[in-house]
């Protein structure tokens, strides 16, 4: 289904080439501007006097073709990704041995509360120590 829709791609890529190519050969209804510049004169020596019904025609028939192309690649593009095999678009997934976490030393009996402490207050087992706290920059006196 890739391949397909990489083909469409590519002739939807030359269909919208020969678009711009066509549009741009047109000759422009004041007989100048960009359709004069860009080739308009050649395309009068290679259609005839018809030069504006075949350029129109081609111009039309380029786009509907355009459009059509778009919207299958669009329909394509969404059956792909909705039926498509997941093995592209995965990550790989890597098997590693599953080892256990090494038990935990059992905690500590909460100790009763001691006299000081209120009766619906926790103590913890063991208070932690104080940080030390920086040296004061005030013992410098105020700087000029």
């Amino acid at each position: 289904m890739s391949v397909l829709l990489a083909i469409l791609t590519f002739v939807l890529i030359l269909v919208s080439l020969f678009l711009i190519l066509v549009v741009l050969m047109q000759k422009a209804k004041s007989d100048g501007g960009m359709g004069a510049a860009m080739g308009g004169g050649m395309a009068e020596a290679t259609f005839g006097a018809d030069t504006g019904n075949v350029l129109s025609k081609a111009t039309i028939n380029a786009a509907i073709i355009f459009f059509l192309l778009g919207f299958g690649l669009y329909l394509g593009s969404i059956y792909h990704y909705k039926h498509g095999t997941k093995g592209g678009h995965a990550l790989p997934t890597i098997a590693a041995p599953l080892t256990p976490l090494p038990s935990l030393p059992p905690l500590p009996a909460p100790s009763a509360p001691s006299a000081a402490a209120p009766a619906n207050v926790a103590v913890p087992p063991a208070a932690a120590p104080a940080p030390a706290s920086a040296p004061a920059s005030a013992t410098n006196g105020p700087k000029p």
